[in-house]
């Protein structure tokens, strides 16, 4: 052994002599180790028995730790990750919501603050005096939290041909048709650690009006001369009994004038800009045809739709309760007093094509009454479909093709495809496959809160077709996706009697539900 080795063995026996001493302390047997080491002769006996020490005897305790933090560093790293998505997903809704904000800023920002002072003044001076009292919420729902204007742009053609100022009007929960003084809304309630939910299955919406109604937009059947005489009939009375303001088609006023000057002082409509604005000045509809004129009245305004009062003068009328024998008492009586509505949710459906780079760059939206429907069109091939709610993947539909409907619609297409009839005033989706290539494939019932997506996958063999309450057909190819959620605008239609009322007579009188031939009265007896 040389002399620089010397010094190199006398650390490592002092550090090996140091290690024995802690680990020995740890389990409380320095004593012992101490007089083990000094009964050693020689630093080869030493070191062969710091190679045998209880450190051996620890290695499956070691293994069992060290697998467990290899257990713990996996669930933080699953912990991180998800973390980096959910600040990766985060950030991405918040470029959205960004982008969205910016867009909307700049289409107002054509506004001035003088301009926007100005006609925040000019609408306090035409509010009526009860909106100024303030906000009825605790009995109800106002006419300003349903039907908000938008904000409106430089029309000054609409100024001068229609009448600026609305009237107000009060929602209020009624039982079998009558306010019984119990506003409850809140769903659920939660009392002495007991949940309940709230009792408003058997309410009924009550409109009244705070303010005389001063305006009436009329939507015809077209092609139709009893139609049209009555339309004549009823403007007329409207203006000299009621002093009413009188709003038509484009062609209903051409019509109109043609047949008589008399009818000089009705308002009309030039250019779609003026039609975006309906909704500030008119106070009521009155539609004269079927269910397809109100769902036409209904695709003119893409915002706060007034109530509709449908005249039945169609083949069907699910929606149409009134008669246009008595118009003049049904009018009377929606005018002066309160009645019953019914709310009916529109959908709300935006096509995003494939080579949008973003979901924000989508066509307009566009709002249905009854249902969108997803077809194959003139294709020879199945309809192939994704299809999903939120997040969630729901099925593949293969068939003929789809159709997501509101419950205002299950009387029509949907029923046709085996659909359940709901009441319109359920909230709710109806999703219903249209001939699908799966004995198992039934209809859903989705709540109204959800949002569809149906996509077109990169591997369908053909193209699909969409249409909006029977019109504006549009193409889908392979990488498309429409989005159907539930429009905040629903369509407020009067009721004849009431919302449940109208809705089984209905069914009773247009599609002769349950009728039978009445089981005769002799025969085998208990």
């Amino acid at each position: 052994m040389s002399l620089d080795e010397l010094p190199q063995k006398d650390s490592d026996e002092r550090a090996n002599h140091d290690a024995v001493t802690s680990h020995e302390s740890e389990n409380g047997s320095i004593a012992a180790v101490s007089s083990t080491v000094s009964s050693v002769e020689s630093e080869k006996a030493a070191y062969e028995f710091l190679t045998q020490t209880p450190v051996k005897s620890t290695d499956t305790h070691l293994i069992e730790f060290s697998e467990a933090m290899r257990t713990i560093a996996k669930a933080l790293r699953q912990v991180a990750e998800g973390k980096a998505a959910a600040q990766a997903e985060a950030a991405e809704w918040k470029r959205k919501y960004e982008l969205e904000m910016a867009q909307k800023q700049q289409s107002c920002g054509s506004f001035t603050n003088d301009e926007l002072e100005k006609l925040v003044s000019q609408l306090t001076l035409e509010m009526p005096a009860s909106d100024q009292t303030g906000c009825c919420g605790n009995h109800g729902i106002c006419s300003h939290e349903i039907l908000q204007d938008a904000i409106p742009g430089p029309n000054p053609r609409s100024t001068h041909k229609m009448v600026r100022r609305k009237a107000s009007f009060r929602l209020s929960w009624g039982c079998n048709g009558n306010k019984n003084g119990q506003h409850k809304h809140d769903f659920v309630s939660f009392e002495k650690g007991d949940i309940t939910t709230a009792e408003r299955s058997n309410k009924q919406i009550l409109l009244k009006w705070e303010s005389s109604p001063q305006t009436v937009l009329f939507i015809t059947k077209p092609n139709s001369n009893s139609v049209r005489v009555l339309c004549a009939e009823m403007v007329r009375w409207l203006k000299e009994h009621k002093n009413i303001n009188v709003v038509v088609e484009p062609r209903v006023s051409k019509e109109l004038l043609t047949e008589d000057s008399y009818y000089n002082f009705i308002q009309t409509w030039d250019d779609d800009e003026e039609i975006k604005m309906l909704h500030t000045k008119v106070d009521l509809i009155v539609t004269l045809g079927g269910d397809g004129t109100v769902l036409w009245a209904a695709s003119l305004f893409k915002g706060p739709v007034p109530p509709v009062v449908a005249f039945s003068l169609g083949s069907l009328g699910f929606m149409t309760p009134f008669r246009s024998e008595q118009y003049r008492d049904y009018l009377d009586n929606v005018l002066n007093g309160s009645f019953s509505i019914t709310l009916r949710n529109r959908l709300q459906c935006h096509v995003i094509r494939d080579a949008a780079k973003d979901e924000l760059e989508t066509e307009e939206p566009i709002l249905v009454l009854n249902e969108v429907t997803i077809d194959r069109g003139i294709s020879s091939y199945l309809t192939y479909l994704e299809c999903y709610c939120d997040s969630s993947f729901v099925t593949c539909v293969q068939g003929d093709g789809l159709i997501i409907s509101t419950t205002s619609g299950s009387t029509a297409y949907s029923l046709a495809a085996g659909g359940s009839m709901v009441h319109p005033q359920v909230p709710g989706i109806l999703f219903t496959p249209i001939c699908p290539h799966s004995l198992s494939f039934r209809p859903l019932i989705l709540p109204e809160y959800v949002t569809l997506r149906v996509q077109v996958p990169y591997n369908s063999r053909g193209q699909a077709w969409a249409s909006f309450d029977g019109k504006d057909r549009k193409l889908l190819s392979p990488g498309d996706a429409l989005i159907c959620s539930m429009s905040p605008w629903p369509v407020p239609t009067a009721c004849l009697v009431d919302s449940t009322t109208d809705f089984l007579r209905s069914i009773h009188e247009g599609l002769h539900w349950n009728l039978r031939k009445s089981q005769s009265f002799d025969g085998p007896r208990d």
